[in-house]
This record gives structure tokens, sequence and C-alpha cells, in this order.
């Protein structure tokens, strides 16, 4: 939880950060009712997706690289509770073992590399079409993430943010959000990708949500800045 004092340090415990110096006031999104229900609906329907694709592109990837099909990381939910994030894996096995050999080519507390070669050749396809995501359905369903909402931030990540960062936690981190419809992957500059999750919390309501779901559904279709 976020607490008040000194905002000079960071603390992370099994329910979730201390951020010294900032009280944040949960979004009004996120106790919404009609938010959670589309919520609650899309997750349903995406579940099945999910579950209709999920023998083929599990065999993909034993064929491409043999190892877990899925991949799933501690990430900070609304006001820093942290959350389990999966994702069908798109990288080789051992990839956190590799990061140290890898470029990051963004600018920030965020690590992005347009070409890493940790990604596998399904991984690749996985992600230019996002049906790496498709997991995340399940995190939506119980209620750790929404559809819509901002990017769901590292742990590491967070420790380093400062009173200005922390205000994208005051809703659940989602899906899609203003970062996919504004470049994906081609966003590379941490303080860009803070000011859009901003926008997205002073500009929020439900038609607001539908139209970043169904602009989404563009991006995605045209591949717009898949890596």
């Amino acid at each position: 939880m976020i607490t008040t004092s000194d905002f000079s340090s960071t603390n992370f415990t099994t329910s979730g950060f201390t951020k010294f110096g900032c009280a944040a006031d949960v979004h009004p999104s996120v106790n919404h009712k009609i938010k959670r229900f589309l919520d609650i609906l899309g997750a349903l329907v995406g579940l099945v997706m999910t579950a209709v694709i999920a023998i083929p592109v599990a065999i993909a990837i034993q064929l491409d690289n043999p190892g877990p099909i899925l991949y799933s990381q501690m990430r900070c939910g609304c006001q820093g509770h942290p959350f389990r994030i999966w994702k069908f894996r798109s990288m080789v096995a051992n990839a956190e073992q590799l990061k140290h050999l890898v470029t990051n080519e963004a600018k920030g507390h965020i690590f992005k590399n347009q070409a890493d070669p940790r990604v596998t050749r399904v991984g690749r396809f996985l992600r230019r079409t996002s049906l790496d995501e498709l997991p995340q359905f399940w995190n939506v369903l119980i209620g750790d993430m929404s559809l819509v909402g901002t990017r769901p931030p590292t742990i590491d990540e967070v420790k380093r943010y400062n009173k200005r960062h922390w205000q994208r936690l005051n809703v659940k981190p989602g899906m899609t959000g203003e970062w996919q419809v504004h470049g994906r992957s081609t966003v590379k500059d941490f303080e860009q990708i803070i000011s859009l999750d901003l926008r997205y919390q002073r500009r929020w309501s439900i038609a607001y949500d539908l139209y970043l779901i169904i602009k989404t559904i563009g991006v995605v279709l045209n591949k717009d800045g898949a890596c």
C-alpha cells in the first residue's frame, strides 16, 4: 500500500510497496461496476479464444524452443499491489540469464530492444499479432488487471519511481491503453509512457475505454508498432 512520509525511500513487502510521500487516491475507474462487468465479459470471451489457439501455440513454441509454454513475471498493479502476469512465452527459456548481453534501447526505467536476440521465431510472430498477451485475460478475470488501463510496470521499475511516476498506479494496469494505440513497442521513452498513462486517467470514461479497445483491434490487425 502507499502511505505518507519522507518520499526518499521505497520498500517492497508481500502486500505491495510502501512509497513514502505519495498518498495515492484510487481512480474512479477502479471501483466502477460497469467497467468491471465489461472486464469480466471481455475476459470470458478472451479466455475462450485463448483456449482455441492454446494447443497450436503450445506446439509451435515447443518445436521452436523447448521449454515452458507460459511466461510469468511479478508486476505492480493498482496502488503497488503485486501480481503475477501471464503470457505465452516468446523468448528463449533462459532469457533472464541472457538479459545482461542485450543492449537497452529505451530511455528511463524500462528495458526495450527492438531486435532482441532472445525472442524466438515463433515469439516474434506471437508479439507481432499480440497473441502472446492472450493469457492476460486470466489476470483481467481475477481482477489484477483491466481490459483497458495503464502499462503494468515491473517491481524493479517501480522501485525507482518519483512522485509523478507513482500517479500511474492509481488505476489498474490494462491489456491495452494509450501506449498500445500510440506506438506499442516503438515507444521507448519512459517519460512518454508515463504521460500517456496519466492522460488515460484524465480522459477516462466507459466510452473512452470502448474507443481504445476498438483502436487496439485496428492497431493489432495492422501490426502497427509491433516488434
